[in-house]
């Protein structure tokens, strides 16, 4: 196997509304060891809610810009070069709080199809109460 190289040019892989997705590393790429993505955020982004994951852990790199993240316990503000490590069952929450762009690096593993996930988030208003949650349930994303 050779290795792949991904210019920073790249165009982003998904948009949805004021944020970008960079599927950098895909479960499908790595053979299910990890998945990375660079989300860009705009000014004022929400993101999801506080919830958890059963069979994967997750981390946050902050690039640039400002981040609020939840740690399962508190609310921290982070800054570039910042890193918040999810464990397998660990509470968390992100969003973008302030009124500048941020970017991260968001680290899956073992790996997960989150791409589907990203995509698919932005169709739940038109699922039914079953589907959302059978949509939720086959993402491994629980929330509290």
């Amino acid at each position: 196997m050779s290795a792949r190289f991904r210019s920073a040019a790249a165009e982003p892989d998904f948009v949805s509304g004021g944020t970008t997705y960079h599927y950098l590393s895909t479960t499908t790429s790595t053979d299910g060891e990890y998945g990375l993505y660079r989300v860009d955020m705009g000014p004022e982004s929400g993101g999801p809610s506080t919830h958890f994951h059963k069979a994967m852990s997750e981390a946050f790199f902050v690039l640039s810009g400002s981040m609020r993240l939840f740690d399962g316990e508190q609310w921290v503000t982070a800054t570039s070069g910042d890193h918040l490590y999810v464990p397998v069952g660990g509470l968390h929450a992100f969003r973008n709080e302030s009124a500048e762009p941020a970017s991260m690096l968001m680290l899956f593993a073992p790996g997960a199809p989150r791409e589907e996930y990203f995509e698919g988030i932005t169709q739940l208003a038109d699922l039914g109460d079953a589907e959302r949650a059978e949509f939720f349930e086959r993402h491994d994303s629980f929330f509290v």
